[in-house]
Order: structure tokens, then sequence, then C-alpha cells
């Protein structure tokens, strides 16, 4: 079955050149610039990241798929739906006050909500692909899957907790994207994580600014 859906994408998956022994291919290499241009924009709080995720996760369900990370091919479709949501929240969404939604905090209690909630889905998750799946690496490919399901729903209500939760995950995708050679993405995960850290720090001034008007 997952021979049929990767046909059609068999031009993309051509190799473009080499990295560090393991071939790049023309979608890995694609996928690579609509997800620095997404996060781009979304440090600038711009609603085109939310278009951008679209495609981005588009091309890297199929690049997943065929290096067998099923748990991170599922979750680029679960992106798909919440850009969605988080397009129509950046452009119409409200806060708590009723008011346009801003950049702000999640609440102590949220925050230990997220947590808990992220800490019981990763070991149920990593069972279901190790029960369901031939992934090779269920438990490290079911981590960064849980914690960007939990990442998502942030950046979406534009909580500044967001970008920690980005932090973590790209430094586990790191390590899970090396063993598998997808050494491109590699580079872009550590490109995301720095961003990450530049995006907690324009977002937490940006908080700081709407609380005190």
């Amino acid at each position: 079955m997952i021979e049929a859906v990767l046909a059609p994408a068999q031009p993309l998956l051509r190799v473009a050149f080499t990295l560090l022994g393991s071939p790049v291919t023309w979608l890995e290499l694609v996928a690579f610039a609509l997800g620095v241009w997404m996060v781009l924009c979304n440090l600038r709080v711009n609603p085109l990241a939310w278009p951008l995720a679209i495609a981005s996760s588009l091309l890297y369900a199929l690049l997943f798929a065929d290096s067998r990370l099923y748990g991170e091919a599922t979750l680029q479709f679960f992106f798909i739906a919440v850009a969605f949501w988080g397009w129509w929240q950046w452009l119409r969404g409200r806060g708590d006050d009723g008011q346009p939604l801003v950049v702000h905090r999640l609440t102590p209690a949220a925050r230990q909500r997220a947590l808990l909630a992220t800490a019981l889905a990763w070991p149920a998750l990593a069972l279901l692909l190790d029960l369901a799946t031939d992934s090779d690496v269920p438990w490290l490919d079911a981590l960064p899957t849980v914690g960007s399901v939990a990442g998502q729903l942030l950046l979406g209500r534009k909580l500044v907790e967001n970008w920690p939760v980005w932090i973590a995950v790209n430094a586990v995708s790191i390590a899970l994207f090396g063993f598998k050679g997808l050494w491109l993405t590699v580079v872009l995960y550590a490109v995301f994580a720095v961003m990450a850290a530049f995006g907690w720090r324009a977002w937490a001034q940006l908080a700081q600014e709407h609380r005190g008007r």
C-alpha cells in the first residue's frame, strides 16, 4: 500500500545530490526550503506561515513514508489539518477576553496539563507504532511526534510556550533523522532549533508588551 502511495512521487524522490554519503532527493530539498520560509514567517507572526506549512507537510509526509518513519509521516496530515485551524485562528481568532488573538502565555495549570498529556501520549503512540507497523525506531519516532502535536496546537493559539516545545522536538528529531541518514533534514532541524530560540525570545517580548497594554 505504501508503495502505491509513493509511486506518483517517484520523480521527486530522485537524487539531487549526496550529503555526507547519503542521497538528498529533490523532495527533501524543496521541503527544506519551504520549512525555513515557514519558520521565518512564524517568527514575524505572519499568517503566510500556515499555507507554507501545508505545502511543506505534504512533501514531508511523502519523504517520511519513504523512510519508514510512519509516526512522523502521519503527523504531517495532522499538521495540515491544524494548519487550516491555525490559519483561521491567526486571522479571526479571539482570546479569552474576546479581543483579537495576540501572543500570550499559558497559565501554570494549563502548562502542567500540556506536559502531562504529552507524557502520556508518548508511550501510547510508541506501542502502537511498535505493534502495528514495521518501524525500526518506534519510541524515537513517537517522541517528536507527540511533542509536535503539542507545539502545533500552542503555536495556533499564539502561545509563547510553543517555542521551547519546538526546541525539544527539534533536538530529538536531529538524532532521529541522523539515524535515518536524512542529512539535509538534520541540517533543517538544527536551523529550526536555532530559529526557535530566537522565536522564544521575540514572542516573550511580544507577550510582555501585550500584557502591559
